[in-house]
């Protein structure tokens, strides 16, 4: 079936970066035209098959919002890991609670997750799950109907790390290739497979080369965290004797499919060979406060030509998946770190979709509204008294929407929500599930 998007504010995020009136024809999953369509291009898309009509009137009509870095698995754990350092964060909560999923907690968390994302106009995320049973988040996933690149976490070292998370090299390196192998190209091509070691401190330099080596021959993207917190770069440090980014860069963590989330502590020196090197920082502001491991230099490394993206990191330290706070966050703390002309408002919606879509590799098939490109598309009402009466449709969306105002969301061409109510999903039905499973979630982890 065809969607006509009719009567919207298209903002575009094409290489004009246009903002018009007009309407959005969607056929096949395609965008296919774009503005002001003629009546004899709508009535021979009809000769085609049935096209629905979306009335965007009072609505910004805008590509989907790409999340680059999430956790999944951690859905559950909102709420129960508050107030602590990011190392004891991880030992004390995150690790047991991550050790003590099962299939069906599993699956759960990520249907909350997804469920949250998506009714807020999240159309494509990068995902990093827990060791063990992401088959669940991946079938999740292709019932929901988002685009998702994920991969188990991979961890094979380190201090802290409880025995039902700890792996062989070899072990964790054979489920991520079956993992690989089993889902890349599935739910009509939805689904991508990124190897992820956690950080530096919970993988050996074996395990992390050998991911370099199978993106390099596969194709598959590269995803970890890096230079989050200062207490972590000092561990790194005492323990490798140099700082994360150029031990990942000696072992072959780098380049364009490589995506690193947080990079708060990088240097100017770092920025420039990350640019250099085409690696992606993932900005996650929100967690990143809620952590204390300080505001990373947004501005600075986009300045420097440094690829970057946003993503809202997981629920136990953020504690929320909205894109738009993470669009608030990104751009209000770029200006208190730098400047107030720092990140204005249309820099940073960018980050949200083209630069998204371009450091996952997909910058040619989505990211902007452009004729021939899939159709993730987002509607979002600007017409709420807490939006009105007017102004800059950039100030609008960054500053002033929220999750509340998306009313559709497509993607690849298909209505998953559609006035706010979610499609696929049954609300109460992942609700009540999420409820239960994390009961008995608390229970195995004794927390």
């Amino acid at each position: 079936m065809g969607t006509l998007i009719k009567g919207g504010r298209l903002v575009t995020c094409s290489p004009e970066d246009d903002a018009l009136e007009g309407d959005l024809l969607v056929e096949d999953g395609i965008i296919t035209a774009i503005g002001k369509i003629p009546a004899r291009a709508l009535e021979a898309a009809k000769r085609r098959g049935p096209v629905r009509l979306l009335d965007a009137r009072g609505c910004a009509v805008t590509p989907g919002l790409i999340q680059a870095h999430v956790h999944l698995c951690q859905v559950l754990f909102r709420g129960r890991a508050d107030d602590l350092p990011l190392l004891e964060w991880l030992k004390q909560r995150i690790w047991p609670f991550e050790a003590a999923h099962d299939e069906r907690s599993l699956a759960a968390s990520a249907e909350l997750g997804l469920l949250e994302m998506m009714l807020a106009g999240t159309t494509t995320i990068l995902d990093m799950g827990t060791v063990h049973h992401y088959d669940a988040v991946f079938d999740a996933c292709a019932r929901a109907g988002i685009r998702c690149f994920g991969g188990k976490t991979m961890m094979d070292a380190g201090e802290g790390v409880p025995k039902g998370l700890r792996e062989t090299t070899k072990g964790s390196l054979r489920e991520a290739d079956r993992l690989r192998e089993a889902w890349t190209g599935k739910a009509g091509g939805r689904l991508g497979y990124a190897y992820a070691p956690r950080f530096i401190l919970s993988c050996t330099e074996a395990l992390y080369r050998a991911t370099a080596e199978r993106s390099q021959a596969t194709g598959a993207l590269l995803h970890s965290h890096v230079a989050e917190h200062p207490d972590e770069r000092t561990a790194v440090r005492a323990a490798l004797g140099d700082d994360d980014l150029a031990i990942l860069r000696k072992w072959g963590f780098s380049g364009s499919r490589t995506l690193l989330a947080h990079g708060v502590q990088i240097r100017d020196d770092e920025a420039d060979v990350l640019a250099k090197d085409g690696t992606c920082i993932v900005h996650c502001p929100s967690a990143n406060l809620k952590l204390g491991s300080g505001i990373a230099r947004v501005h600075e490394l986009d300045a420097r030509g440094v690829r970057l993206a946003l993503g809202a990191d997981g629920a136990p330290c953020n504690n929320n998946l909205d894109p738009w706070m993470e669009l608030r966050h990104a751009a209000l703390l770029a200006k208190v770190r730098t400047s107030t002309t720092a990140l204005p408002a249309r820099r940073a919606f960018r980050l949200a979709t083209i630069d998204g879509a371009r450091a996952l590799g997909l910058g040619d098939e989505i990211g902007s509204l452009e004729l021939g490109k899939r159709a993730d598309v987002v509607v979002t009402r600007i017409d709420g008294p807490h939006v009105e009466p007017g102004g800059d449709v950039f100030s609008r969306l960054v500053y002033a929407c929220t999750a509340r105002d998306v009313e559709h969301v497509l993607i690849d061409g298909e209505l998953v929500v559609r006035h706010g109510e979610h499609l696929r999903l049954d609300r109460e039905e992942v609700l009540q599930r999420a409820r239960g499973q994390a009961k008995k979630l608390a229970a195995r982890a004794r927390l």
